[in-house]
């Protein structure tokens, strides 16, 4: 029974941690059942991310600092959909009065929504990481992942060296998560390709609701190919790895805040 309670509460952390995601795809789904007036959907979409933002600091679901994470997902995000868009892997056929070369401006909001899980997660759950890279190691090999969204249009794609990399890198990592008080711990690269999937899955899901259309979609519905999973995963592989080093630098600003004060005590 035990293990059934800590099951339960795992699942609705996670419920609460995806609150942000969750808003979005019911968004989704309601917009395009439930056409509403005086805008475009895509302008409503951005209404209504805008709105959970703010509802989500101000409740105190969110931290400030927390968002100074989200904004930068989203500006991450757009810039990505900015390029991809325009090299035609994806399109947003609607209109809209806010959009940019084409992309609606709520798009960002969806890559922001990922951030925003990853920072509840963590939080939540306590997270902790075992045997983590040196950060030396760690932002050249997410620089490198994320360019490769862009370079692989212009050159080989890298993304399986990239992921073998990864797999290299972090084969003695482990993530520490606290449920109902207990620790449990999992191998990092397991719970990138955990995120990777069910991120690949919420993608068939926005899809299916017109959140964007790949160029198989334009006229029916299609699910996404599986290969997709791999993108995400190095997407993931960004998030966490940017949200690790962020959580990393505000610990020692906090440890080193302790120190000085702990000196001024003393003397």
């Amino acid at each position: 029974m035990r293990a059934l309670r800590q099951l339960v509460r795992f699942g609705w952390e996670q419920a609460l941690s995806c609150l942000f995601p969750a808003v979005i795809f019911t968004a989704l789904a309601l917009t395009q059942m439930v056409p509403l007036p005086f805008l475009p959907r895509y302008d409503w979409l951005l209404i209504i991310c805008l709105l959970m933002q703010w509802w989500m600091i101000y409740s105190g679901l969110e931290t400030r600092d927390e968002l100074k994470v989200i904004t930068l997902f989203h500006i991450i995000g757009l810039t990505l959909e900015l390029f991809k868009v325009h090299m035609g892997s994806w399109s947003y056929p609607e209109e809209g009065y806010f959009k940019m070369f084409g992309v609606p401006l709520y798009s960002g909001f969806m890559y922001a929504s990922v951030a925003s899980y990853l920072c509840q997660a963590w939080r939540r759950f306590n997270v902790e990481l075992v045997r983590r890279p040196s950060l030396l190691i760690v932002v050249p090999i997410a620089t490198a992942i994320y360019l490769n969204f862009f370079t692989h249009h212009f050159w080989i794609d890298v993304r399986w060296w990239l992921s073998a990399l990864v797999v290299i890198v972090f084969w003695k990592s482990w993530v520490i998560y606290e449920v109902n008080g207990t620790r449990y711990r999992m191998p990092m690269g397991l719970s990138f390709v955990l995120i990777g999937f069910f991120i690949w899955v919420a993608e068939n899901i926005a899809t299916f609701f017109g959140a964007w259309k790949y160029p198989n979609q334009v006229d029916a519905w299609s699910p996404v190919h599986l290969g997709k999973v791999s993108s995400w995963l190095l997407l993931v592989i960004v998030s966490f790895l940017i949200v690790s080093v962020l959580k990393h630098l505000k610990e020692s600003q906090h440890t080193q805040a302790q120190l000085s004060t702990d000196i001024h005590v003393k003397d």
